[in-house]
């Protein structure tokens, strides 16, 4: 059961994240580039930073990668404060910035699935599931703020 589990969580995740496999979709659109790297790919520093609805895409951006190092560490046993609203403060970024919070987010989703097979998940699940609804949310958001982006061009 556990291994099963954990590639259930994995598909979840991967969905969200790289978008939907061949084999069709769980939640998300089933063309490509669908999740959440695809929907940021192709955008710039200067679209990422344009506020829409009160924030930026680079903030969600940031704010997904900073969840998924929350959790992460958390699991690891590692005892830190928490610091929602920093996670919230990024408004402008240049390309630079805009390719580290992308590579940073990438690097977490990349350490959480190889720790999906390694951490106790009975013990971890809630958290894991948590991971997956979180990051569904900003995906849905940050596909909503790119249609305002398209619209507004």
């Amino acid at each position: 059961m556990g291994r099963k589990l954990a590639e259930s969580l994995k598909t979840l995740l991967n969905e969200t994240f790289e978008g939907p496999g061949n084999g069709g979709s769980y939640y998300t659109d089933s063309k490509p580039n669908t999740g959440i790297f695809g929907t940021l790919e192709g955008l710039n520093a200067e679209d990422a930073s344009l506020s829409i609805h009160g924030s930026t895409i680079a903030a969600h951006a940031d704010h997904t990668r900073y969840y998924l190092w929350v959790v992460r560490t958390m699991i690891s046993g590692v005892e830190f404060e928490k610091d929602w609203n920093a996670s919230w403060t990024i408004s402008q970024v240049d390309e630079t910035k805009w390719a580290e919070i992308k590579e940073g987010l990438q690097t977490e989703y990349h350490s959480l699935l190889v720790e999906i097979d390694t951490i106790d998940l009975e013990e971890w699940l809630t958290n894991v599931n948590a991971i997956i609804a979180h990051s569904a949310y900003h995906l849905g958001a940050l596909r909503q703020m790119i249609k305002e982006l398209e619209s507004e061009k």
